[in-house]
């Protein structure tokens, strides 16, 4: 991180994300241990030559330089020379750290850092051009509290539909032998996964993804409408038997031949569902303000997980070990095989989870957990705001959970098998961690199902 203050004194300091090579130079773990020095812009020229040195040179100072075509070494050698405490290199491209031969690291002992053309532009904005900056590397915290939160509402997710799912299907058995209303017996209704139908939804994700790789901009908003639609029924399905509990509303709406209307639903049903989607149009609104819509998308992601996992049922286990083997190749595949085939040589995946870097909607996938960072983190500030878990990572655990809920039912086993499975099935060091690596490793973890 570089520290930007201001020479006059009368704002407070700012932190920005640099990505620098520890084996040029070494920077301090602590703001107070770092060396606050003045920062001497020199953005009009690449310092590739010694014509671009100006009068005087850069004693005790930090120069701050456009990247250009000559090496990072070169860039470095001359700061030094002309006395220069450090070097910061603006890049208008995607941030790497610097590079060079392993020979020549030991001839320089001043930091080198990459600092984005955006964040340049901002310091200039916010603390003109007489400003003094403090490099540094603060360590990353020991533990992540947003990563906690974000395991337990995926294991909960997990435990709480395969619960469900199996608490519906001794219910679905009980309920055979008696009459009931139309609305419950569609609550009841589920759908048997066959071996052609997994099949079916493998080709079908793999054609989305590539669609969504090519044709991201147009494609990113029908994501987000059906999400917005699915997660609305997700919610109402979640809610409506706490609402049932109510005694008030259970008056139906007079006789007409509206659709869906002429069926009379119940007043506090009614409600509900204009409850559900009318959180669902907030969030699809505001979908983009960091600040509180994570909270909104969490708890529709939730929702949508819940009603998915009490919904689709695999009623044998050689069916749950082909979803789970296929799903496996299909990851596989477009995180690991897919590099090779595009020219970018990013995997198809990692283009369409991350949202494409060239994309000029800058839209994200809402198919995600998300968790802001809760603690003082440089991979905040550099590289992802949020930890993310993708609902694949809950739904396809969810369904083996649910399954093995049914069979405790149906053996009397106590729920040992759903017990041992939903303990079993997650690991802290996996899916949640592996998501908010640097940007160096998320081509081999960012993914979605």
């Amino acid at each position: 991180m570089v520290h930007v203050l201001s020479e006059k004194g009368s704002s407070k300091g700012k932190d920005y994300c640099i990505l620098f090579n520890s084996q040029w130079a070494h920077l301090p773990h602590d703001l107070g241990k770092a060396s606050l020095l003045q920062l001497q812009d020199q953005t009009a020229s690449v310092l590739c030559s010694p014509s671009d040195v100006p009068d005087g040179g850069f004693h005790n100072r930090i120069p701050m330089v456009m990247r250009g075509n000559c090496t990072f070494y070169e860039k470095v050698r001359l700061a030094q020379i002309n006395g220069a405490r450090g070097l910061l290199i603006v890049s208008r491209e995607k941030l790497a750290p610097p590079k060079g031969n392993t020979s020549q690291y030991e001839e320089i002992d001043i930091p080198v850092a990459l600092l984005s053309y955006t964040d340049m532009l901002d310091i200039g904005k916010s603390f003109g051009r007489s400003v003094k900056v403090a490099m540094y590397a603060p360590n990353e915290p020991v533990l992540d509290y947003n990563m906690v939160i974000i395991f337990v509402m995926a294991v909960g997710t997990v435990a709480i539909g395969g619960y469900w799912a199996g608490s519906r299907d001794v219910k679905k058995r009980y309920m055979k032998h008696k009459r009931d209303d139309g609305a419950e017996k569609h609550d009841d209704e589920t759908v048997d996964v066959t071996p052609i139908m997994i099949c079916v939804f493998v080709v079908m994700c793999c054609s989305m993804l590539v669609l969504l790789y090519f044709f991201y901009d147009h494609l990113v908003y029908v994501i987000i409408g059906i999400f917005c639609l699915a997660a609305s029924i997700g919610l109402y399905s979640c809610l409506s038997p706490f609402v049932r509990r109510f005694p008030l509303g259970k008056c139906r709406i007079p006789d007409n031949n509206l659709p869906y209307f002429h069926k009379r639903p119940q007043v506090r049903m009614l409600l509900l569902a204009v409850f559900c989607i009318s959180i669902s149009v907030v969030w699809g609104v505001f979908r983009n303000e960091d600040q509180w819509a994570w909270v909104l998308q969490d708890a529709l992601g939730i929702a949508f997980c819940l009603y998915m996992l009490k919904t689709i049922r695999l009623p044998t286990f050689k069916g749950c070990t082909l979803l789970l083997m296929v799903l496996f190749v299909y990851d596989v595949f477009f995180v690991f095989i897919t590099p090779f085939l595009t020219k970018t040589g990013q995997s198809i995946m990692v283009e369409v989870a991350a949202g494409p870097t060239d994309s000029a909607t800058h839209e994200k996938l809402p198919m995600v957990l998300k968790v802001p960072r809760l603690n003082f983190s440089p991979v905040a500030l550099c590289d992802r705001p949020f930890s993310l878990l993708g609902f694949g990572d809950i739904l396809v655990p969810g369904l083996l959970v649910a399954y093995c809920h049914r069979f405790d039912i149906q053996v009397q086993s106590s729920r040992v098998y759903f017990v041992a499975c939903t303990i079993g099935m997650y690991d802290p060091g996996i899916s949640t961690q592996q998501l908010v690596q640097s940007p160096e490793k998320q081509s081999q973890s960012s993914h979605i199902t």
